[in-house]
């Protein structure tokens, strides 16, 4: 069987992460991209990893979990998807836009890799 690698760019999604207690007060918004290698079968979407079902399971860490670190919710997010079929290996990268702006710069971002 044949590998892949699939880039999934600006899945964005609302939750509330933060190390302060103020931030989990308002929903924030975040920015996910993802580097995952696939199995690739078939020519068939069931050959290989739906992207679909990938960007719904990475919503639903972000909306339905709360992370004081980005880093761990980085983390969480390789994690999970490393449980769908076919997936191989995965970064995920996690910016979160509005984090830094009192130190005048555009955003924090962090990445986690998780080998299956």
């Amino acid at each position: 069987m044949t590998t892949a690698s699939l880039f999934l760019s600006g899945i964005r999604a609302t939750g509330r992460h933060g190390a302060r207690p103020s931030e989990k007060e308002e929903p924030q918004d975040f920015v996910v991209d993802l580097d995952i290698e696939v199995s690739v079968g078939d020519d068939d979407i069931a050959g290989t990893a739906d992207y679909r079902g990938i960007t719904e399971a990475v919503r639903a860490v972000v909306e339905q979990r709360s992370f004081d670190l980005i880093e761990s919710m980085a983390a969480a997010i390789a994690d999970d998807l490393l449980k769908i079929e076919r997936i191989a290996r995965v970064t995920a990268v996690v910016h979160k836009p509005n984090a830094a702006r009192r130190l005048g710069i555009d955003g924090v971002a962090a990445a986690a890799i998780a080998p299956r």
